[in-house]
């Protein structure tokens, strides 16, 4: 298993780019030194709508996905893919990107077994599973090739008006279910929710497009804070 270092940056639910800046300009900072990090997990959903095998969406956030291939270089990155940003592997060779399917993940933090995902794994339906499963598929996202650019410009175009920020009321009990499926962890951690709370071994971590905050780890501990 792989340890999480001192001063490792989480950053989740970016929403790049209907719901500000703030990913870019995160990314700015880690490429100029304004910002700096011994490892870089990306929780998933840090695009509002990005995908593999697919040239044009790419069109949208390109600024951002120079700048982490860029990064991919000298920088230790995870990429949890989310429900928004998927079949990512080809887009970034040099970051270690892990699917759906592969989450969670298990990594070291001292004695810690910690579980990261990007938090649309469990207690989420038959349907929901079936969709993630059909949608995240190189065969269909071939076939939705000639119809690319109508689909994606009227999805991007609903994406943008999406309320993204809300209250997860009986969050408590999402997370008494989503912890079921994680006995061998001592801590889990996961975005999704944009909650930025912590619930018993469960961290539900900021969103940057809604809380402007991320997760730093500190002396075994991670804090939520505005870089």
């Amino acid at each position: 298993m792989i340890t999480i270092k001192e001063q490792a940056l989480f950053i989740a639910d970016s929403h790049y780019p209907h719901h500000g800046d703030a990913f870019l300009d995160l990314l700015k900072k880690l490429e100029s030194g304004g910002v700096q990090t011994s490892q870089l997990f990306l929780m998933g959903d840090n695009f509002d709508l990005l995908f593999g095998h697919n040239d044009y969406i790419q069109t949208f956030s390109k600024e951002a996905i120079v700048l982490l291939q860029t990064l991919s270089q000298k920088l230790e990155i995870y990429y949890f893919e989310g429900n928004h940003d998927f079949c990512l592997k080809d887009v970034f060779p040099d970051i270690h990107v892990y699917s759906r399917e592969e989450q969670p993940v298990m990594f070291h933090l001292g004695e810690k077994k910690v579980a990261i995902s990007h938090g649309d794994k469990y207690a989420t339906g038959f349907g929901y599973d079936l969709y993630c499963k059909m949608l995240r598929n190189k065969k269909t996202l071939t076939l939705l090739k000639p119809f690319e650019k109508a689909i994606i410009d009227h999805r991007m175009e609903k994406l943008s008006k999406k309320h993204i920020c809300f209250t997860f009321h009986d969050f408590e009990k999402r997370v008494k279910e989503i912890l079921e499926n994680y006995t061998e962890a001592d801590l889990v951690i996961e975005g999704h929710f944009h909650q930025c709370k912590t619930v018993g071994k469960y961290i539900s971590l900021p969103s940057l497009a809604c809380q402007g905050m991320v997760g730093v780890m500190e002396e075994g501990e991670i804090h939520f804070k505005t870089l």
